[in-house]
């Protein structure tokens, strides 16, 4: 398959270029002419770099490349700053402009990322079919705008449309200042780590699992919302109680008193739809902890 592929050097789009390379596709990564080209990622020949933006795309050879998917995952996503930044609506705005000129090229199915604070949150896992939509966040509203303007235009123009909402992604290559690989140099340099919301409980899931479940959304053609989660809450103090044990310096994970309020205490996917599709993650919590361990131990020798 040709897959067109929009953030292709960022976290999520070179683990799935990755995946889509190893699985035989043919790959086109969009990558804006300041970005350098991830270092993991293998030379072949089914894998064509594109340089440009989405207002200012490469648009001559994108048609010569002749996609007949597009899987779009170029967004802000800058910890501590994405959640509200004014750039959130430049992305809704060029992002549809962008998908709606894409689709004229012979792209018939469009895979565009979400987020799961699209949802209203309670103490009950997230349903595509049963949960209300309420996002809070510039961040979220603008995707949830993204995904209700194609939404018309699929119905509209006859293209398949598939909504991948993304949980809470972890793994090697993740931004440091995100919270695995911060509680990671934190407990490596032997400071405490004192948690204010150590109930907060959250659906993480590991880089490679969520490459593979676009993969699978790309390869039936998937359409509609699909929750990209594992099904399974982790509270952050387990998370950090994990990581603790794995550094040996547990006894550095604290937390307040009294613990604070989460707005979002409570965020876990009801995974259904998804593995009825046939996917099921490969890491679990201890195993893509300790990969993303390792990469760090790597990388800072």
């Amino acid at each position: 398959m040709r897959i067109l592929l929009t953030g292709a050097t960022g976290f999520i789009g070179s683990a799935f270029t990755r995946l889509a390379l190893h699985r035989g596709h043919r790959v086109a990564g969009l990558a804006i002419p300041s970005e350098s080209i991830p270092a993991g990622l293998p030379a072949s020949d089914n894998l064509l770099w594109l340089r440009g933006t989405l207002d200012d795309a490469p648009w001559k050879a994108m048609a010569g490349f002749v996609p007949e998917v597009c899987v779009h995952t170029a967004w802000i996503t800058t910890p501590g700053v994405y959640l509200e930044a004014p750039e959130n609506e430049r992305f809704r705005d060029t992002s549809h402009l962008f998908l709606r000129r894409v689709q004229e090229l012979g792209a018939n199915h469009v895979v565009g990322l979400g987020t799961c604070i699209e949802y209203q949150i309670s103490s009950q896992p997230l349903s595509e079919e049963r949960t209300p939509i309420t996002p809070t966040t510039l961040y979220a509203r603008c995707k949830n705008d993204l995904r209700l303007a194609l939404e018309s235009d699929s119905r509209a123009r006859g293209f398949r449309f598939c909504w991948a909402r993304i949980f809470y992604p972890y793994g090697p290559g993740e931004h440091p200042s995100r919270l695995c690989t911060s509680l990671i140099a934190k407990l490596s340099r032997g400071e405490e780590v004192v948690l204010k919301t150590p109930r907060s409980t959250k659906d993480y899931i590991y880089i490679d699992d969520i490459a593979s479940a676009l993969l699978q959304l790309v390869e039936q053609r998937a359409e509609g919302g699909v929750n990209v989660g594992t099904g399974i809450g982790v509270t952050v103090w387990e998370l950090a109680q994990a990581l603790g044990r794995m550094l040996g310096r547990p006894e550095l994970v604290k937390r307040t008193e009294p613990e604070l309020p989460d707005p979002l205490g409570y965020v876990v996917a009801d995974s259904s739809r998804l593995r009825r599709l046939g996917w099921e993650p490969q890491y679990d919590l201890e195993q893509g902890l300790g990969k993303l361990l390792a990469a760090v131990r790597a990388s800072t020798g």
